[in-house]
């Protein structure tokens, strides 16, 4: 039985930093944080604004996480139930 390899893309296989210079003008250091990549902390920093603004361009949202947050009270209730049942 042959199984397909589904095709698909992630975002290390696309050279987003490319794709953004081609897209607009950039000054001297975007541009060379664009080709060269970061070669500090703040480079970095910097770096990931010019990422976020590619997927911006390209239309890409993140999943925003489930709400998993909960009260001490509710957390009690569910372990007090549970013990209830096991009795």
């Amino acid at each position: 039985m042959l199984h397909k390899k589904k095709a698909t893309t992630t975002m290390n296989e696309i050279n987003w930093n490319e794709e953004l210079l081609d897209s607009a003008k950039f000054n001297n250091k975007q541009e060379n944080l664009l080709k060269n990549g970061a070669k500090s902390l703040t480079d970095s920093w910097f770096l990931g604004v010019l990422y976020t603004r590619w997927k911006k361009l390209k239309g890409i949202r993140e999943q925003t996480p489930p709400e998993c947050s909960s009260s001490f009270k509710e957390w009690n209730k569910k372990i007090d139930d549970a013990d209830q049942c096991q009795s």
